[in-house]
């Protein structure tokens, strides 16, 4: 699942993601978003921060808070804040990227999450 207000960018992502063959839905605003995970059970949820309805960090404890999410991981993605400067109330992703990003670093972080969660 990716949830990114920028269509360029959730265009890039959607398409590199389904070229990998994931199955990939696409958000441009957080509304539902709990919903929206639970309809779909992603693998990984791959959210930007600064959305036009929310805080992405918002949404990430929405995640990390619910029994039923909690252990889906997410990537953060943001132009305006760091790996160090982005966490909400303690709530921390699995993992964060700055944009703008490689592909091939993007990629290697997904899989690196994959395999936490197989283990």
């Amino acid at each position: 699942m990716v949830i990114e207000d920028n269509h360029a960018i959730l265009d890039v992502i959607t398409l590199i993601l389904e070229s990998e063959a994931f199955n990939v839905v696409g958000l441009n605003k957080g509304a539902n978003f709990i919903n929206h995970v639970k309809e779909f059970q992603p693998d990984v949820v791959i959210m930007d921060i600064m959305l036009p309805d929310i805080d992405g960090r918002v949404l990430l404890k929405e995640l990390k808070e619910n029994n039923l999410t909690k252990h889906i991981p997410a990537l953060m993605i943001s132009a305006r804040y760091n790996a160090t400067n982005y966490m909400l109330d303690n709530v921390e992703a699995d993992d964060f990227m700055a944009k703008p990003f490689n592909i091939d670093e993007l990629m290697d972080k997904i899989y690196s999450l994959l395999k936490k969660t197989k283990l």
